[in-house]
């Protein structure tokens, strides 16, 4: 339901408290309190049939009762009680319900299935249960049993836990950090974290959200509200729980290294959320988003009246990846004029010890228009010759008349150590973060570094796929399906082989012999060629083969070759008795001495599905747990990323005599088994350890594959929590003059292309399509064209299929509802007229139906004359916008377009 009613909870006309009660120390007192000294304006009405005032209030017996139907309801009742109340409350009418009650079970059958079925019948949204509250300072809501009452700001803090936020409250009261809401998700049966995300991303109130995890449990919804709010404002998440085992029964090396915290790391990364360890970390980063912007860069520069807390602030910086400013010539030369000889004429900028505040001021003046830094940190260590307070003054007097000049505007940041109350109040007042030790205040400065560096990551570019990869998907779906109906779990290496061929994925050629005669006949050419071999048990029963000997490596007769297999047959024999074995594998030993193992595979996590793991391969993987993950599908972007991540990728550069790995192989790998996660769900993990990479590429020594039947809907991946690339979308559009258009949906690739087509619209056209004229087609307005989360928006993209040219597109943005979409489109200008448009529209439309909108609407200006009568052809209502007597808004109700006959195939 995302944010359908949402409005109602957070600024409520009205509210009634269910269970309010007299006795002190009560849920329904506590609750009844704290909205009457939160100031709410609206009315308050306490329901209890036991009483008939509480308070001074006059107390009603049920909602039913009530004078006027409120938005929304506290809920502080007996379990048992629960379900009726959300039952009457959903069928009076009433938006949305806290539930602070706790014990309500979970499960068929449990108070809690049957809450949440009371309530969606009509449309009731639920917070909780056992949740402490809502709090929303803009509508002077405190719904809450918190201790105190949050301060009006603009961080919105959404938290599992009901203690995370009271506590945080509590911290924020004393820094005066204010918030625009605070939520206690609770059981969260209802309203859930991307629900929240959805809504606060498109707050104006709210400038950067907090996130307090304990588990998601729905990946995909979660990560494409979490991926659409990050790339409008920080989010900053903290995952409770990190050293969960929850790996332990992994069958592979790959699933076992996928540990569950790892995987949550991953997800964070690929949505471009802040990642924060412990409370202090997202304390802090509540004190630097609620008074800092996120800005470019990170060169600091330290101001410090003592030379070792100074060098303690670099050694923090540099362990978190921070870059220490230089100090230009200009800057030398001011500082020595204002400061005693004995100053540290370099970075940090070391003021001594008996600095007063002209002496900081001077030196901040001439930090602040230094072009070597992009941000400035200010210590002050309290001496017996010194006042901490009149520090604090010169210092924000100075900040305050640097801001008065418009070109500086640079990030400053405050630790004064110690931190004494009055120097408190007086950053506070600038709105200056300010933290009580250098390593907090290094923290605060890197997490704004981070945000900002993970918005750029998300608008980066990746490189095009090579042309001529088209995998065998049917050959490998044979595969697969062949091993299915057997009721195994495991492929073969066989099987193993067929399937990395299908995707390219270079391999060494396997050969199965049943007898040890047939070994060595198998194992002749390799031998011939000078090779040596390896031979492997082959047993459905055995997926570990060295546990009984099943392996022998280096054979170089054919004599060797048949008695290893002789050996492995009688050891599997008396070890495993009970096994089934098929016979041993032959193969050539691949031999590349410069090559480094790496260790590259697919996991299946139960909240995310399926992963990506890339990392340092060989026998000890494990002891070296040297990994990356990511979240699939992957391109090579991320996947050049997701190598950069570990310690390998230093080796995998050229050193010593040892030239450098083909990273770019590498990457190609990765990518390619993500897309064959995306291809073939029924594939659960997959082990290639070794991978051996060189300078002249790749290749997978050995494997292991782990299959499970999956229900699948259409040709949509259900397991992946970021959908794939929409394949199945593809067409041939035939066009009035006899050409051909090739139509797909867009890749973040596909940037250039869109570069080179706007170049070919005329001026006018663009104005038409963006209500302005548009001039400036910078990185970043083109990667939001290119760069879509398909779960909630498409964009197809027609190319000439003689030329490659691209001619045109169509996009179509669902609410966060996933009820209504709009939608706009554009054509190349030379290029009007041949059903173009028309083709466009339908296939637009038809993808709104498969996904389920009900609507499809988009505003015209009044003068596109063309469009506008499309769009009346195509059933489309149009009526003028009530905001803007220029533009026409035009409205499809998308299950009344039914002719889909005519699109073209």
């Amino acid at each position: 339901m995302s944010t359908y009613r949402l409005d109602r909870l957070f600024a409520p006309r009205s509210v009634a408290v269910i269970g309010a009660s007299p006795r002190a120390g009560s849920l329904g007192l506590t609750f009844l309190h704290n909205l009457i000294e939160g100031g709410f304006v609206g009315p308050i009405h306490p329901v209890n049939p036991h009483h008939r005032e509480i308070e001074g209030r006059k107390c009603f017996p049920s909602i039913s009762k009530l004078p006027e139907i409120p938005d929304l309801v506290v809920v502080a009742v007996p379990p048992p009680n629960v379900v009726g109340v959300i039952e009457e409350a959903g069928r009076s009418g009433v938006a949305a319900a806290v539930i602070a009650t706790s014990g309500l079970g979970h499960g068929a059958g449990s108070f809690s299935e049957q809450t949440c079925l009371a309530a969606r019948r009509h449309g009731l949204r639920l917070v909780g249960p056992n949740c402490i509250g809502v709090i929303a300072p803009r509508a002077k809501l405190n719904a809450s049993f918190a201790a105190r009452n949050a301060l009006r700001g603009d961080l919105a803090l959404i938290s599992q836990s009901g203690a995370v936020a009271a506590g945080l409250v509590e911290w924020a009261a004393q820094r005066k950090v204010g918030f625009s809401a605070i939520v206690s998700l609770g059981d969260k049966i209802d309203v859930d974290f991307s629900d929240c995300l959805d809504f606060f991303s498109g707050d104006a109130g709210t400038r950067a959200i907090l996130l307090y995890i304990e588990s998601i449990d729905n990946a995909q919804k979660f990560m494409s509200a979490a991926r659409a709010a990050a790339r409008t404002k920080p989010v900053v998440a903290i995952k409770a729980g990190r050293h969960l085992q929850g790996a332990q029964a992994a069958a592979t090396h790959t699933g076992a290294m996928a540990g569950s915290d790892a995987v949550y790391e991953a997800a964070f990364r690929r949505a471009g959320l802040l990642r924060v360890l412990d409370l202090d970390q997202l304390f802090a980063a509540a004190e630097t988003l609620g008074r800092q912007k996120p800005f470019p860069g990170k060169r600091l520069a330290i101001l410090t009246n003592g030379g070792g807390v100074g060098v303690l602030a670099v050694d923090r910086l540099i362990d978190q990846g921070g870059t220490l400013a230089g100090l230009s010539q200009e800057t030398r030369r001011r500082l020595d004029a204002v400061l005693p000889p004995t100053w540290s004429r370099s970075n940090p900028v070391d003021i001594i010890g008996d600095a007063d505040p002209a002496r900081y001021t001077a030196a901040l003046e001439a930090l602040l228009v230094d072009p070597d830094n992009d941000a400035i940190l200010i210590l002050n260590v309290p001496t017996a010759v010194t006042n901490a307070p009149t520090a604090a003054a010169a210092v924000t007097a100075t900040i305050k008349k640097a801001r008065a000049t418009e070109y500086i505007q640079k990030p400053v940041f405050a630790a004064w150590i110690g931190e004494d109350p009055e120097s408190a109040r007086i950053f506070e007042e600038v709105r200056i973060p300010h933290f009580a030790t250098e390593a907090d205040a290094v923290r605060g400065f890197m997490q704004l570094v981070r945000y900002r560096e993970a918005q750029t990551e998300l608008m980066e570019t990746p490189d095009s796929l090579p042309h001529d990869f088209v995998p065998d998907t049917e050959a490998a779906q044979v595969v697969v399906q062949g091993a299915l109906a057997e009721n195994r779990h495991w492929l073969d290496p066989l099987e193993v082989n067929a399937l990395l061929r299908a995707y390219d994925i270079p391999t060494a050629p396997v050969t199965l012999a049943k007898t040890p005669d047939e070994a060595a006949a198998a194992a002749r050419p390799i031998l011939a060629e000078g090779g040596t071999v390896a031979v492997k048990i082959l047993s459905p029963d055995i997926v570990h083969k060295s546990d009984i000997g099943g392996v022998k490596l280096d054979l170089t007769t054919e004599e060797a070759v048949r008695k290893a297999a002789a050996d492995i047959f009688e050891r599997a024999a008396r070890l495993r008795p009970n096994a089934v074995v098929k016979g041993v594998t032959v193969q050539p030993m691949v031999r590349r001495t410069k090559a480094r193992e790496l260790i590259v595979g697919l996991a299946d996590d139960p909240s995310f599905g399926p992963i990506v793991l890339f990392g340092r391969g060989g026998t000890a993987v494990e002891v070296i747990n040297d990994k990356a993950l990511a979240l699939p599908p992957l391109d090579l972007k991320l996947a050049h990323d997701l190598i950069s991540r570990t310690r390998v990728s230093r080796i995998l550069k050229a050193y010593r005599d040892v030239p450098a790995a083909d990273e770019r192989a590498i990457a190609l790998v990765l990518v390619k088994l993500a897309q064959l996660a995306a291809d073939l769900p029924d594939i659960r993990e997959i082990d290639i350890n070794p991978l051996l990479a060189d300078q002249d590429g790749v290749i997978a020594v050995d494997a292991r594959v782990a299959i499970a039947p999956e229900a699948r809907k259409g040709r949509e991946h259900p397991r992946f929590a970021v959908r794939p690339y929409p394949k199945e979308w593809e067409r041939t559009m035939l066009l009035r003059n006899g050409r051909e258009a090739f139509v797909r949906p867009v890749r973040p690739d596909d940037e250039e292309e869109f570069r080179r087509f706007f170049q070919q619209v005329t001026p006018e056209d663009l104005r038409l399509r963006f209500f302005a004229p548009v001039r400036d087609f910078s990185h970043t307005f083109l990667a939001r064209l290119t760069q879509i989360d398909y779960a909630r928006a498409i964009a197809f993209v027609a190319f000439d299929k003689g030329t490659g040219e691209m001619m045109g597109a169509v996009r179509l943005h669902a609410d966060a509802n996933h009820e209504t979409g709009e939608y706009a489109i554009l054509l190349r200008s030379d290029l009007k007229g041949l059903g173009l448009g028309w083709g466009l529209m339908r296939m637009m439309i038809e993808w709104a139906k498969v996904e389920g909108l009900r609507v499809i609407e988009g505003q015209v200006l009044r003068e596109n004359t063309t469009m506008l009568d499309m769009c009346r052809q195509l059933g489309f209502a149009v009526r003028p916008d009530p905001n803007d007597p220029e533009l026409r808004v035009v409205t499809l109700p998308v299950a009344e377009f039914t002719d889909m006959d005519l699109l073209p195939t």
